[in-house]
């Protein structure tokens, strides 16, 4: 696929429950970001880590992320 061009990683953890519940998908998440991006493949620009929704978003950001989706806390539930 030459015309794509991967720029990140995005997870979502359990959508309830306890926000620590997540932390361990993070973490895995995080380490295969660190791990791509030290692999320097053609079209692979790690740049963007999404890790995170409402409820975890805390713990995303602890982790790590530099995108989280807090759609919910902002707009309210659907």
């Amino acid at each position: 696929f030459k015309n794509i061009k991967v720029t990140g990683l995005m997870t979502m953890g359990p959508r309830f429950g306890n926000p620590e519940d997540s932390r361990p998908y993070f973490v895995q998440t995080r380490k295969i970001f660190e791990r791509i991006r030290e692999l320097n493949l053609p079209n692979v620009e790690m740049k963007y880590l999404s890790m995170g929704m409402t409820n975890s978003y805390r713990v995303a950001i602890e982790e790590g992320a530099n995108i989280v989706r807090i759609g919910s806390k902002i707009f309210g539930e659907r």
